[in-house]
């Protein structure tokens, strides 16, 4: 699910950056390449900090990818975090076989900015599933920006991880309190594992007399058995409209006669979710 090119990439650049700057990057580049120099690729990396300005706001001119625009515009792409990947990239495609351990070994030992930018564009790295290790390293991290970054507007998760790192990612998401509706392919991911861990994590936080995301029961409508239609007629019931609205759009998602029924019995928010005015894309307005 590559979404550029180096080719394509080198047209941002070109647009943003100094010639000049350009220019010392296709330098670096040559020399990494007929060297083989994992260290130059190493310092290079990191001195593009010093060589390019990160604040700028990137143009697009006659780039021809929308699906690249959107989502460089998605993540706050700037000059800096593509000249990176860039360069990854492109030593990447030149030789694959020898660099491939290189920038896995580069992620290893690059501070939080640079793990960052990996994650979020790792999408557009050739063979991005090669990467798979330093997203699923990620997951066990505290730091909210580096987690936010491969959950967060990212395809790479829903592209690649199995069911299990899915459901790890979904739930540490909600235990951290992130926004959940950024992360994609939620109903594309859902399961029913996760949709039962989803109902033990809420019992569990009811228990202790806290509230509960409703964005977090997105993925259960396809797996309403008769312990989560319990927790569904909670949702419908509740004094607070947002998790009426997420017990609603649970049971309208829901192929059971059991779920219809329930959702009959509330015929105000059942009307809302029908006729398309309440979605999961705003369920809190």
């Amino acid at each position: 699910m590559r979404l550029a090119d180096t080719a394509t990439l080198k047209k941002v650049l070109n647009s943003n950056i100094e010639s000049s700057t350009m220019k010392w990057i296709e330098d670096r580049l040559y020399g990494i390449v007929e060297e083989k120099s994992a260290k130059n690729l190493f310092m290079t990396y990191s001195l593009l900090a010093s060589k390019v300005k990160a604040s700028k706001e990137l143009i697009f001119s006659n780039l021809n990818n929308d699906r690249l625009t959107n989502y460089l515009s998605l993540q706050k792409a700037n000059n800096l975090q593509v000249a990176r990947i860039y360069l990854l990239s492109r030593v990447l495609e030149e030789n694959n076989d020898y660099f491939q351990s290189k920038v896995a070994n580069l992620i290893q030992v690059a501070d939080s900015s640079e793990l960052e930018t990996f994650l979020k564009f790792l999408i557009l790295l050739p063979n991005p599933e090669n990467y798979k290790q330093a997203a699923i390293e990620a997951l066990r991290t505290n730091i909210a920006t580096v987690f936010d970054a491969i959950s967060a507007d990212n395809p790479y998760p829903a592209t690649y991880f199995t069911d299990q790192q899915w459901n790890q990612m979904y739930l540490k998401a909600a235990f951290m309190q992130q926004d959940l509706s950024r992360i994609l392919d939620i109903d594309k991911r859902a399961n029913a594992e996760l949709a039962r861990i989803i109902s033990d994590y809420a019992h569990e936080r009811w228990a202790a007399s806290r509230d509960v995301d409703p964005y977090f029961w997105r993925p259960v409508g396809n797996f309403l058995g008769d312990n989560l239609l319990n927790d569904m007629e909670r949702l419908l019931r509740s004094d607070r409209i947002e998790e009426n609205r997420a017990g609603a759009l649970c049971c309208l998602q829901s192929d059971t006669a059991k779920a219809e029924a329930l959702l009959m019995k509330y015929p105000d928010v059942k009307d809302s979710v029908v006729n398309g005015n309440i979605t999961w894309y705003n369920l809190v307005n």
